[in-house]
């Protein structure tokens, strides 16, 4: 019989989780209240009370317990309450007591709750029941790990007709995925991560595709913040057996303030944990923001080039500095390497915008500078092939898996896992 695990403030939220409870026990499942709560004395009891939840994060509840909203020392409370909540969910799952996790809360609950379920693995059921669901600040919150996230509809203050029916559905949705299982395996394949955008998929399915062949699983990742996070927590998790990084616009939208960063540490967890990869300056000139009504006046002007990507996405063109710049952040990520790895540029476009003849973004000046930088600050003993095609090109794309399978056969000491 799994085990749900319930995280919530249970001093304001008392009878939302105690019938969360009901619903996790209905549905055939073990329910194990954990409170975070530090206003007061919980409406429920819990299995795991608020004192032990802040002493695991470092604190004392009843010093927490003089908090005040809107204040500093509320701020601080949470920030323990968030540490102890994820250290709590971290040794239930260690022992075998976390199957599943549900919270449900507001604003401030959901920055605490989602932060400790994304301490937990990938894989691990996680339901979130918000009020921030489909808020401008949802990516934020939720974070890089998958979460199931619900709409709550209704605030997270009383039990009506609408609130228990999406409560119930939480309850017996985590369970459902809880009883499921992990998957059967497929003799446990090694696997390679992929990261893609829209103007590169040409080239990443056909390089899947080739690794495949030869005997990987390959995991993608789209390159819009939350996949290039994802990607380097599941490397440094030792999730990830080898990298092909054919996309890596998030380091632009780092640099240049656009909307898809994944964070000042993108493309360097590989390079710490010593795994084959094999780097593609992908979409690197690429700039992205949301709506074209969004894009910032400093870079809407006539002398860029902006292109509606869809209703959601707006891209701007890099300019020659900016490419330059961009070439020496690439190339001091890529020499931090402990492991193989190894360069393609692809001398006749980075993504289908530079499609030749007549692509749209085509800048054979801002081109060639940004592949002399490349040329000039990488590390003299790691490989560098250019080949003059466009990324897309089925012989580009097939280059990049034999270079990738070459650095695979020339790893040092024993994988986990083995290719076909």
């Amino acid at each position: 019989m799994p085990t749900i695990v319930l995280l919530g403030s249970l001093d304001t939220k008392g009878p939302e989780y105690g019938y969360l409870k009901s619903c996790v026990e209905e549905a055939g499942a073990v329910a194990l209240l954990v409170d975070w709560g530090v206003l007061g004395t919980p409406g429920c009891a819990p299995d795991i009370g608020a004192a032990e939840v802040a002493a695991a994060g470092g604190g004392d509840i009843a010093a927490l317990r003089f908090s005040r909203e809107g204040s500093d020392t509320r701020a601080r409370a949470l920030e323990v309450m968030r540490a102890g909540a994820e250290v709590i969910l971290r040794r239930l799952h260690a022992e075998g007591r976390c199957d599943g996790v549900i919270g449900a809360a507001g604003s401030g609950g959901t920055s605490v709750i989602a932060a400790a379920m994304n301490a937990l693995p990938v894989g691990v059921p996680k339901v979130m029941v918000s009020t921030m669901a489909g808020t401008p600040q949802a990516g934020a919150a939720f974070g890089s790990r998958d979460l199931c996230v619900m709409n709550s509809i209704t605030d997270i203050a009383g039990l009506n007709r609408v609130s228990r029916r999406i409560l119930r559905n939480a309850a017996f949705a985590a369970v459902g995925m809880a009883r499921s299982g992990a998957p059967p395996t497929e003799q446990d394949r090694p696997l390679v991560a992929i990261t893609m955008f829209g103007v590169t998929t040409p080239g990443v399915l056909r390089v899947a595709e080739r690794l495949q062949a030869a005997g990987f699983e390959t995991i993608t990742f789209h390159a819009v913040g939350s996949g290039g996070r994802s990607m380097e927590e599941m490397i440094a998790g030792g999730l990830i057996d080898g990298v092909v990084d054919y996309t890596v616009s998030e380091l632009t939208d780092e640099y240049l303030g656009g909307v898809f960063t994944a964070g000042p540490d993108r493309l360097e967890a590989a390079s710490r944990a010593g795994i084959p990869q094999v780097v593609v300056p992908g979409a690197i000139e690429v700039l992205n923001f949301g709506p074209r009504a969004t894009v910032p006046a400093k870079y809407d002007r006539p002398e860029r080039r902006l292109i509606v990507h869809n209703t959601m996405v707006s891209a701007v063109r890099t300019t020659l500095e900016e490419g330059v710049a961009l070439a020496a952040i690439l190339c001091d990520k890529v020499n931090r390497a402990s492991g193989p790895v190894a360069v393609m540029l692809p001398l006749q476009g980075l993504d289908k915008y530079q499609q030749r003849p007549d692509g749209p973004w085509i800048d054979a000046a801002a081109d060639a500078a940004f592949f002399a930088a490349v040329r000039a600050r990488l590390r003299p003993d790691i490989p560098c092939r250019e080949l003059p095609l466009n990324i897309n090109d089925a012989a580009f794309a097939d280059a990049t898996a034999a270079e990738f399978l070459r650095l695979w056969a020339e790893r040092r000491g024993p994988s986990r896992r083995t290719a076909a």
